[in-house]
């Protein structure tokens, strides 16, 4: 983080596939705030191997766990994550078939949870061409609500009746992929969360999601974190859930800011998951050391609002109560679906958190920390006036407009000289301010 304390100063953020760039016209630039620059891994297919071959938690590699004969279901995410998981599965797919897999026994579910499937330019970019080419045929898209293509595996203690995709959950092994960055209530991404609820049922999904709101009062549970696994009722539960089906392997990736992959974390779900973890929260945690005024948040690459979702509640973290966010999000795609739009035309925290209690759905607890966080929010975005309107936040023709709107606010308040966080990668970078500037969304930085 970079420290500046001169009056008046220009910025610069990306945009979609452009960088945009506004004046402050005065106040105190606090810093930016971005993901720790970490070089790509050299040699990636020889890292990926020597990874695959020694095991973090496991005493034998996947190639030696499989027999020939045997079906391999590999989980790779949809098209809302990047992971480059594309540079990753010709390592692993070489390895299957070196031990013995047939290539017809290898099969593709994109472990949608309860998102859109990818459409097939998508799966091309997901798998990498190669792998796309020889098993397009053997690549299927998660349906979360699909009863003949879901298997129940058991419950869990805290409740959660537990589906799984059919076709994962029958395979002899299963091997599952994904990158690990920072979740706003699951901790991180990655390890069971490609199981749970990335192959789980609607139901599956709900109950565990359900675990968001505290248990006796209408508010978030606290101990629903970013940035932490233990003690995490849904981080918990997701992993016991995860635990009911088989998964042999994960190969998770940690992408550095250029999206490169900076680490491969292979192994037992659990024990490399935890490595990932480290490795990810030294990258993209940042402690701070107040709050700002302002924060100029970018998510460039986001497709709709409920990914978007994750560089407003990141933003949130860096800004005081009564500040104003300027986010940058093209959102070509909307709100992300009508259901999502559902539960904000609610209205209020109380009447969504009201909807929650009788029926979980993981879009009312995007909706709901949503309304929290947008009656500060600027938006600078390609969604329309009524999608917006929805979000109860305000849009700006540009990123000059919207800075200039919200030091005319803060202005009318007294302060006319600002102080400012920028965030180029605010969907990844997570701040962590002193337990004592927190909001009820912040906590305390990973143990």
């Amino acid at each position: 983080m970079s420290n500046s304390e001169q009056t008046g100063y220009t910025f610069k953020v990306p945009y979609g596939a452009e960088i945009v760039s506004a004046q402050m016209p005065g106040g105190t630039l606090l810093g930016t705030l971005d993901v720790s620059d970490v070089p790509a891994l050299p040699q990636l297919d020889s890292a990926v191997r020597e990874g695959l071959d020694h095991p973090i938690g496991q005493d034998r590699s996947v190639f030696q766990i499989v027999n020939p004969g045997e079906t391999v279901a590999i989980v790779v995410s949809d098209s809302f994550r990047q992971t480059r998981v594309d540079r990753v599965l010709p390592v692993l797919v070489a390895g299957l078939l070196e031990s013995g897999i047939n290539e017809r026994d290898i099969t593709f579910t994109y472990s949608t949870g309860t998102h859109r499937g990818p459409t097939p330019e998508e799966e091309q970019r997901i798998l990498g061409e190669d792998i796309y080419r020889r098993f397009k045929d053997q690549t299927f898209t998660h349906d979360p609500r699909d009863a003949d293509n879901l298997a129940y595996v058991g419950k869990t203690s805290r409740g959660t009746p537990v589906h799984i995709n059919r076709r994962v959950h029958e395979a002899d092994r299963i091997i599952a992929t994904g990158a690990v960055v920072l979740h706003y209530f699951g901790g991180f991404g990655g390890g069971r969360k490609s199981i749970v609820p990335g192959v789980a049922s609607v139901e599956t999904i709900a109950s565990n999601h359900s675990m968001n709101l505290h248990p006796s009062e209408d508010k978030l549970d606290p101990a629903v974190r970013i940035g932490g696994i233990d003690g995490n009722p849904v981080a918990e539960d997701m992993l016991e859930a995860a635990k009911l089906t088989h998964v042999d392997c994960i190969v998770n990736t940690v992408l550095n800011r250029k999206g490169e992959i900076a680490r491969v974390f292979a192994g037992d779900m659990e024990a490399a998951h935890k490595e990932a973890c480290v490795f990810a929260s030294e990258l993209f945690a940042v402690d701070i050391e107040e709050r700002a005024d302002i924060v100029i948040a970018a998510s460039p690459s986001t497709q709709n609002f409920v990914q978007t979702h994750k560089a407003l509640f990141n933003a949130y973290q860096a800004v005081k109560p009564d500040g104003r966010i300027v986010l940058l999000a093209p959102c070509v795609e909307g709100l992300g679906g009508e259901q999502f739009g559902k539960w904000l035309r609610l209205g209020s925290r109380g009447a969504i958190i009201a909807g929650l209690r009788k029926e979980s759905e993981i879009n009312g607890q995007t909706a709901l920390s949503t309304t929290q966080k947008s009656p500060i929010t600027i938006l600078v975005t390609e969604m329309d006036n009524d999608a917006v309107t929805i979000l109860g936040a305000r849009r700006a023709g540009s990123l000059q407009d919207a800075v200039d709107l919200a030091v005319g606010e803060l202005a009318e308040s007294g302060r006319s000289e600002p102080t400012c966080f920028v965030m180029p990668s605010a969907a990844y970078t997570v701040p962590f301010p002193p337990p004592d500037a927190a909001s009820d969304d912040t906590v305390a930085n990973v143990a």
